[in-house]
């Protein structure tokens, strides 16, 4: 993954934190609709991986 798309996705991680979903999404869309085959699979697996940044939620524990 390209360093300046994982800043975008981090940034809007944080953004998403702070309840500043629209902000959050205008940074993550464009890199997210730019990203190749093989890039889109990388950021899908940060995705998962970092769903907790998105949330902030700690409990790794699915209801």
């Amino acid at each position: 993954m390209r360093p300046s798309t994982l800043r975008a996705l981090k940034r809007a991680a944080e953004l998403t934190r702070q309840n500043r979903l629209t902000e959050a999404v205008l940074i993550a869309e464009p890199v997210i609709l730019a990203a190749d085959s093989y890039e889109g699979d990388e950021i899908l697996r940060w995705l998962a991986d970092h769903a907790t940044d998105f949330t902030g939620d700690t409990d790794k524990e699915m209801p």
